[in-house]
């Protein structure tokens, strides 16, 4: 793996996103509340984990600490706001116990793996090789367009349409997050408790209400995204281009 990583960042971005996609579209046809894909994640996560830290990447994706620019970044309250837009309808659990304990789980580790993959090895090779603009864009829509397996996963068209869409800005808006505050972890969090929240929605929400909650999510994103885009400088523009 790490002559992979050593050859090309792209190709092992790309490696990653293929065994990841695969695997989330096997894992998930078991449920969500199933132990198997709890198991599952925590292999894939674990994995990506142990390269970083073995390599001494921590720093390079965002690990090693939390953002220093806290205050430039708004104390990042954007992303805590969006996290929560799956609780505004109301709350409750999915599954019987214990069921939940394993999706909430699950989840929680999507967000990990999620951000390490998109935000961390794409955006990162892309970053290097070329400009920012560019890296932000691209890591953005495969992130979003990669929720258009859910429609092989039991989904309704409609839903997963909402979900991409929603998922490409969220996609903007942590990739600029991470890119300009140097952190991951604020990415991951946010990731986290936006997947977590949604095993603990309520169900019986309207389609009105739904769509509304998401375009207010929306909105809030691209305003944060802009604000991001134009407002704060990179965390270390002494390596990277700048996005301006």
């Amino acid at each position: 793996m790490k002559k992979l990583y050593e050859k090309s960042e792209i190709t092992f971005a790309i490696f990653w996103i293929v065994l990841y996609t695969v695997g989330m579209g096997n894992l998930r046809n078991l449920g969500d509340d199933s132990p198997w894909m709890m198991a599952g994640l925590i292999v894939i996560s674990a994995a990506m984990y142990l390269f970083v830290r073995s390599n001494s990447l921590c720093g390079k994706y965002g690990l090693s600490g939390w953002a220093e620019n806290n205050r430039e970044m708004l104390w990042f309250i954007p992303l805590w706001v969006i996290a929560s837009v799956n609780l505004w309808g109301g709350v409750s659990a999915h599954y019987a116990m214990p069921g939940q304990i394993y999706a909430a789980v699950s989840m929680a580790i999507v967000g990990f793996a999620e951000e390490m993959i998109f935000r961390g090895f794409l955006f990162r090779a892309m970053l290097k090789d070329g400009s920012a603009v560019t890296a932000v864009i691209v890591s953005s829509l495969t992130f979003g367009l990669g929720h258009i397996i859910n429609l092989f996963t039991g989904h309704e068209l409609a839903e997963t349409l909402m979900q991409v869409v929603f998922a490409v800005s969220f996609g903007f808006a942590v990739t600029l997050a991470f890119y300009k505050g140097g952190s991951l972890l604020p990415c991951i969090l946010a990731h986290s408790l936006t997947d977590v929240f949604a095993v603990f929605s309520a169900e019986d929400v309207s389609a009105a209400f739904n769509l509304t909650a998401h375009i207010a999510a929306f909105v809030l994103m691209a305003l944060y995204s802009i604000y991001l885009a134009k407002r704060v400088p990179p965390a270390d523009t002494s390596q990277e281009p700048s996005a301006d």
